[in-house]
């Protein structure tokens, strides 16, 4: 299971990294690149999105590289056959996170049966909440998948604990309200709001939104278990090719630690 995989990894370090890709941006050839680049700095879990035309939870830069993907011709089975590579080349687990439309278009049974027939471990779907998602969590239960729920400043404390019921792997914690890429204030009122979700469930927690570089990571030591990063690696890698991601990637940890076995 997912959860037991992190928290071994949790044994070893005191945060993990996810990052996150748009597959097939700017093609399938540089997502592996980028994917070959991110495993060989370090990371520790790995977020591949299947590009859609509304991503409701995307701010503009992996909207743009959604819907560039889209452009050049992406589809979800050519989205699915890279997963299935990437998840039995590297030795990381790999989460899926896309739209419900995707899942609904294709078939929620079909969809997550490819999703465990390709060796992903979980899926995260921002716009399915949990009481509106029967047929799917009835579908990743039977596939052995851990479905990845998330929290936000807004989540009162009692619908916290009802999201954490059916959660599994771990939650995803979005730092603020708003989309993806904006700037996120480490503050007093992020650790209390991160304690709030501890206290909801027992889960590793994973912190998204706004987390950029290497001072961004150690204000979360101690307070999250996971620092996703996925805005700031597509503006690396469009501003400085991917060839600058594993260095950058590296970095949020520190050269040394971000390597270690």
């Amino acid at each position: 299971m997912l959860e037991e995989h992190l928290r071994e990894r949790l044994r070893e370090r005191d945060i993990l990294l996810m990052t996150h890709i748009v597959l097939g941006y700017p093609s399938f050839d540089d997502s592996l690149r980028v994917v070959e680049a991110m495993v060989e700095a370090g990371v520790d879990l790995m977020e591949l999105q299947i590009p859609f035309s509304e991503p409701i939870a995307d701010g503009p830069v992996i909207l743009r590289a959604n819907q560039e993907s889209l452009h050049a011709g992406s589809r979800v089975e050519r989205c699915l056959r890279f997963a299935e590579d990437v998840a039995g080349r590297f030795d990381i687990p790999f989460v899926l996170m896309s739209y419900y439309n995707v899942l609904f278009r294709r078939g929620v049974d079909e969809f997550v049966g490819r999703m465990a027939a390709a060796g992903l471990r979980g899926a995260i779907v921002p716009d399915l909440p949990p009481e509106e998602g029967a047929g799917y969590l009835e579908a990743m239960a039977k596939s052995g998948l851990d479905p990845i729920f998330i929290f936000s400043p807004r989540t009162s404390d009692a619908r916290m604990a009802e999201i954490a019921r059916h959660a599994r792997g771990f939650v995803y914690c979005v730092a603020r309200k708003g989309v993806t890429g904006a700037e996120t204030d480490f503050s007093a009122e992020l650790d209390a709001y991160l304690a709030r979700c501890r206290a909801a469930t027992s889960l590793p927690l994973a912190l998204g939104f706004g987390v950029k570089d290497q001072r961004d990571v150690d204000a979360l030591r101690g307070k999250a278990d996971i620092a996703v990063v996925g805005t700031q690696t597509i503006r690396v890698m469009e501003e400085r090719g991917v060839e600058a991601v594993a260095d950058f990637v590296a970095g949020l940890r520190g050269g040394l630690e971000a390597q270690a076995t």
